[in-house]
Order: C-alpha cells, then sequence, then structure tokens
C-alpha cells in the first residue's frame, strides 16, 4: 500500500481540512491500488472510475470552500453486489440476474446516504450467489482470494469488501451480514466489521433471508465503523422494520479522542470470555491464544472478565434451526428463476434451495421457536455481562474456492462458523477485530458482543483495544505483479 491508500478514513478527514492532500489524489490512489490488487484477490465485479473522479472532484471544491457535507466527504468507499447502487446493475453474484434488467435508477438506503455525505464510491465488490455461503465464489465473479494469500478465502459472503479494505482500495465498505457474513471476511482478512443491532441500518429491498440479514461497515478500525456508522444508521421510510435514531450523541463522539479515554470507557466493564463457547468445540491453539491475549488486555485495562459460556441452545439444535430458516430463504429467494436459471446455479446453493422448499411452515415456526429461546436467553445473560468476547472463527483463512477445508469432514459453511451465526438469529450487535496472525501469517479474529441496541457498548469495547495496540495487523504483503 501506497502512503495515502493505507490512510483510515479520519485520517484522511484531517488531510483535507488541512489542505495537504485532495480528495482527486485518495480516489486516483484508490483506483490505482484496486487495479493494482484486482488480478491477484478478484475483489471486484465493477470498478466505476469515472464516477468516483467526478464525486472527488465535487469533493474537493467543498473541502477547498471549507463546506465538506461530514467526515466521509471525500472519502473511497466500497459496496458490495448485494446492496441496490443507482447506475450500476446489482447482480448480486448470479448469473441468472442479467445486467441489463435495470434501470437500475434506486440506491439501497445505506448507499443513498453515502452520496448524501459526499463519499466516493469506487466501485462494487464481490460476493457468493445471493449471498449463501461463508466464502466468496460465484459462477458469476469466480473465486475471490484473500490479501494476505491470495491461495486462501477471503470468506464470506462480503468477502470482495474485506480483500478490498485489508488491501488498500478504500478504507470503508458496505457489507451485509446473515450468518456472519462481515464477520468471517473480516476476521480472514485482518480488518473490522460491525453487525449491528438488526434494524438499526435500514435496508431495502429486503432481505429473501429475513429478520437475519443486518447491513454493516467493514473498516479498518473501530473508529471509522463508528464515522460510517453515523451516516448510514440515519431512518428511510422504505424499511419499515428500521429502529428509530439511536440515541446520544453518535456513534463517533461515543469514542474517546485518545487512548487514556478509550481506556477509561471499558474499566468496570462485565466481560464473559468464552474461549469456545460450547464445550468441546475446536478452535486452532493459535486463533485461541490470540484471542485470549486480547482478553488479557481488556482486563489490564480495568474491565472485569470472567471465563463463562453463554446460556445459548445445543449447537446441533441452533445450527439446524438457523439451516430451515437460511434455507428457506435460499429457496425465496430463487423462487423466481426459469429452468435455465436454476440449472446454472451454484451447485451449493442449488441443494440448500430444494431443501429449503421442503420445509413446511410449521418447521419454520419451530425454528423460530429456536430462535426467541436464543433471544431470551441471551438478553437474560446481558443483564448481567456487558459484552461476551468469543473467537470469530475457531481457524483462520482455508483454501479459496472451497466451502469448507479439505478433509475436514464438514459438509456446509456453517459446519465452521459456529460463532457468527447465532448472533444473527438473536439480532445482537457483533464485531470482529484482528487480534493477531497465525504460524502462516494469516489473521485471527476476536469477537464482542452486546445486548440489542447496545452497538456503541461494542464500539467502545473494541476501539479501547486499538487503542491499546491490542488489535490490527500488519498489512498483507504486496499483492503478486499481473502477468
Amino acid at each position: 500500500m501506497t502512503e495515502v491508500t493505507a490512510l483510515s478514513a479520519a485520517r484522511l478527514a484531517e488531510r483535507y481540512a488541512a489542505g495537504s492532500l485532495s480528495p482527486v489524489e485518495a480516489a486516483e490512489a484508490a483506483l490505482r491500488r484496486a487495479d493494482d490488487v484486482q488480478g491477484a484477490v478478484n475483489a471486484f465485479v465493477l470498478v466505476d472510475p469515472e464516477g468516483a473522479l467526478e464525486a472527488a472532484r465535487a469533493a474537493e471544491r467543498r473541502w477547498l470552500r471549507g463546506e465538506p457535507a461530514g467526515p466521509l466527504d471525500g472519502v473511497p468507499v466500497t459496496v458490495k453486489d448485494i446492496l441496490l447502487q443507482r447506475g450500476h446493475p446489482t447482480r448480486r453474484g448470479s448469473a441468472a440476474v442479467p445486467a441489463g434488467d435495470g434501470p437500475w435508477t434506486e440506491d439501497a438506503p445505506a448507499v443513498a446516504r453515502l452520496r448524501e455525505a459526499g463519499a466516493v464510491i469506487l466501485g462494487k465488490t464481490t460476493t457468493p450467489e445471493y449471498g449463501w455461503k461463508g466464502v466468496t465464489d460465484s459462477p458469476l465473479s469466480g473465486v475471490t482470494g484473500n490479501p494476505y494469500d491470495p491461495a486462501r478465502t477471503a470468506g464470506g459472503s462480503s468477502g470482495g469488501s474485506a480483500a478490498a479494505v485489508a488491501a488498500g482500495a478504500g478504507p470503508l465498505s458496505l457489507g451485509t451480514d446473515g450468518g456472519g457474513s462481515v464477520r468471517i471476511p473480516a476476521s480472514f482478512c485482518g480488518i473490522f466489521a460491525l453487525k449491528p443491532t438488526y434494524g438499526r441500518v435500514p435496508l431495502y429491498p429486503a432481505s429473501a433471508f429475513g429478520t437475519l440479514a443486518h447491513v454493516g461497515p467493514m473498516t479498518r478500525d473501530a473508529a471509522d465503523a463508528a464515522l460510517l456508522m453515523d451516516v448510514i444508521a440515519r431512518p428511510d421510510a422504505r424499511d419499515w422494520s428500521q429502529l428509530a435514531p439511536a440515541a446520544g450523541g453518535g456513534f463517533a463522539a461515543a469514542l474517546a479522542p485518545d487512548s487514556e479515554g478509550a481506556a477509561a470507557a471499558v474499566r468496570g466493564l462485565e466481560v464473559a470470555y468464552s474461549p469456545s463457547v460450547w464445550p468441546g468445540q475446536q478452535v486452532a491453539p493459535d486463533v485461541a491464544a490470540a484471542v485470549r491475549r486480547g482478553v488479557e488486555r481488556l482486563a489490564e485495562l480495568g474491565a472485569e472478565v470472567t471465563e463463562t459460556d453463554p446460556p445459548l441452545p445445543p449447537l446441533d439444535v441452533l445450527r439446524e434451526a438457523f439451516h430451515v430458516l437460511w434455507f428457506s430463504g435460499a429457496a425465496r429467494v430463487t423462487q423466481g428463476l426459469d429452468a435455465a436459471g436454476a440449472a446454472a446455479l451454484d451447485p451449493g446453493l442449488a441443494e440448500i434451495r430444494a431443501a429449503g422448499a421442503r420445509y413446511s411452515a410449521l418447521d419454520y415456526l419451530a425454528a423460530v421457536d429456536v430462535r426467541m429461546a436464543a433471544g431470551r436467553a441471551m438478553g437474560a445473560f446481558h443483564e448481567r455481562f456487558d459484552v461476551l468476547v468469543t473467537p470469530t472463527m475457531p481457524l483462520t483463512a482455508f483454501e479459496a474456492g472451497a466451502e469448507v477445508p479439505a478433509g475436514s469432514g464438514m459438509t456446509r459453511w456453517t459446519d465452521w462458523t459456529p460463532f457468527t451465526y447465532p448472533f444473527n438469529m438473536t439480532q445482537q450487535p457483533a464485531a470482529s477485530l484482528p487480534c493477531g496472525l497465525d504460524a502462516d501469517g494469516l489473521p485471527a479474529g476476536l469477537q464482542i458482543v452486546a445486548a440489542r441496541h447496545a452497538d456503541t457498548t461494542v464500539l467502545r469495547a473494541a476501539h479501547a483495544l486499538y487503542a491499546a495496540g491490542a488489535a490490527g495487523v500488519p498489512a498483507p504483503p504486496p499483492a503478486p505483479a499481473r502477468t
């Protein structure tokens, strides 16, 4: 990465305000970086240099007048190709969605808020077909690799967004998370991501996966995520399930401006630390050690740490309930495909689509019962504990292009993501932050979960670890040269 592409959104805004960097220069650097890494990691389905530079020039004029649209004015950002973006097709990783289906005249709520804030949208990032799995490859766009090792997966389903941020192609991205889809790739790619409380960020059109699906920021650190949340969490009437605006002065204002204040914000915080969530759940030793170091740092900062597991239902019960909800959503999102479209689906998606179509309404409602039980249990748990800390993932990135690790005996992506999808079922805010590298130089992630509506608690805890130097990993190595 160059000096400019390594800057956070907050630092870019500071440089714009000081006149030492132009939004046009930042956009040009991010576009060059996107081009440099695309051949190695395949993070983009579309890059829009003309639109990005036009937006950057407008931002430059506002900063020169001393009238920026806000702290994200002129900041490069990318958008997962699940979210509508005016003027460009949203194909959702599927060849069954023709580029000419348009007219593509509408922005998703979060994208609309970014435009209003003056952000510079570079392009759209890769996703598995309809965002159905925890890795990023699709019949439409191929395989997305990890910037730390392009032969490894970036994770998913927001893998292109994570790869773009990690590689320096813009410090911000919008992802979606229905079962871990911002946190899985954040963990694998060494960046920060937040799945907000359900409804905190408006979503339109509604996801076929229902109230499992959240829109969330994918960023360099917790401070940038707070800046992005202040923009994208604004109301939009198209989402009937959105929450009222968050109380207080905003997400960024909730974070202390210096390391001393960040540490004070977690002093006395009641932290439940669960190394494996369920007894016997395997976690790679390097991952477990990195997460433990992060928890120890929270204790050194004054948090009260108790090692305990959350009172979730048994993993097999929770996984089966999630499958009913998720597979039914897959059947629903592909319901309108003709025979040719159905035949062209990712084979794994075709399998879960068929399973989802066989469930009855009673099966679905039984799964909702499990979900509600989990939510009640976690609600009671958070009456004592402010946050729960777990590994984000029990492993680091494995071979790209595979749904499960080779030789693992696993069947579906949910077999290796036991710590993410439960908190989609409970609708709680959950973040992943990088806490170290394994012996192969691959990032490990630490997950922070809080009670519903306590998004700022998650951000404060994460911000304290960044301020204390306990979060963040070295940038990935230079991308291989194009051949």
